[in-house]
């Protein structure tokens, strides 16, 4: 039986790589003749001028994949579990819920995403919906996503390995609210060198394949190798030199998807080493300005986020995303050991 799924998830995952990758190819010329490219920073590195004119919205390509793909996948995997009940004690409508469910959290911050894209295309700069603006329509698509999952009668316990099952009863939803708004920005903000996200979130979801699989959630494995195979479809496009970015439609849609994936396996606390590059591009900001202005001027790194203080130092676009990308392999590695040790599945 497992052996079916393995090939399953594998085909889900070539699938969302293939629609991704094939979505691409028309998608970039059609954002080409609509003259939807991206206005470069000022503050940015003076090199990344030359990629002013360069397509934004291209994470509707992976979008595409992976919404398609999962629910497909999805709706297979509930008929083969009201079909079939050994399914390695699968809770086939639980799964199903938080899937869904997720999505449709992914999805709205891609709404989001877009609408700030397009704001800044009309304007013809770099700066679309306030930070306000953001942050009130974030914490709305957090809040509906809890409440589903409240209103579906999934309680406020969450697992931590080594630890066991912890109820932070009403706390649940407001520390919830925050991670996911948190997470969400801090992907969006790790969007600013080729083929970064894209890299970073392919192992993040790799790594939710194999804790998912640990704890046999068979749907939300298979869906987490969609999410892998989709970011690699999107590489073929994104990777340095870029022709098409994803934009906020991209990087908000992943920040929700990544947050979904770690709900639905009741870990939400694997976004810490998981969401490590994530956390640090996120953090590196917040230090920088409140050193500026503790300082009244002074600056903690070159340039934040981190990626452009490496760039700043020297290292080629490649290489960051290379050893951003294998730091995440390795707290990948070390998330996936604390699962397999630390987790008793009952």
């Amino acid at each position: 039986m497992m052996l079916v799924y393995g090939i399953w998830t594998f085909c889900a995952a070539i699938a969302a790589f293939l629609i991704s990758a094939s979505v691409g190819k028309r998608l970039i010329p059609f954002l080409r003749r609509l003259h939807f490219g991206q206005t470069i920073l000022e503050e940015g590195p003076k090199w990344h001028k030359s990629k002013q004119g360069t397509p934004i919205m291209g994470g509707i390509m992976f979008i595409v994949a992976i919404v398609l793909v999962s629910v497909i996948s999805t709706v297979i995997y509930m008929i083969a579990g009201t079909n079939f009940i050994d399914i390695y004690f699968a809770d086939v409508s639980h799964e199903v819920t938080f899937i869904f469910a997720g999505l449709g959290l992914a999805l709205a911050n891609g709404l989001i995403g877009f609408i700030d894209d397009y704001t800044k295309v009309v304007k013809k700069r770099n700066l679309g919906l306030t930070a306000v603006q953001k942050l009130v329509l974030q914490f709305a698509a957090a809040a509906a996503y809890l409440a589903v999952l409240g209103i579906a009668g999934y309680g406020t316990s969450t697992v931590i390995p080594f630890i066991g099952t912890v109820d932070l009863g009403f706390f649940y939803y407001i520390i919830s609210a925050v991670v996911i708004v948190g997470v969400v920005n801090a992907v969006n903000l790790t969007d600013g060198v080729d083929g970064l996200v894209g890299s970073v979130t392919f192992f993040v979801a790799v790594s939710f394949m194999l804790v998912a699989s640990k704890v046999y959630s068979l749907g939300v494995t298979a869906v987490s190798a969609v999410v892998a195979g989709a970011c690699l479809g999107f590489l073929l496009w994104n990777f340095h030199p870029a022709r098409v970015f994803m934009g906020d439609t991209g990087s908000l849609f992943l920040g929700g998807i990544v947050c979904a994936l770690a709900f639905a396996v009741n870990m939400p606390i694997l976004l810490l080493p998981l969401g490590i590059i994530y956390l640090c591009e996120m953090f590196s900001v917040m230090l920088q300005v409140g050193y500026f202005k503790l300082t009244h001027g002074k600056r903690l790194f070159r340039m934040a986020p981190i990626h452009h203080h490496f760039e700043m130092c020297g290292w080629s676009e490649v290489k960051v995303v290379g050893v951003f990308s294998l730091v995440t392999a390795g707290f990948g590695v070390l998330a996936f050991l604390s699962v397999l040790f630390g987790v008793h599945v009952q």
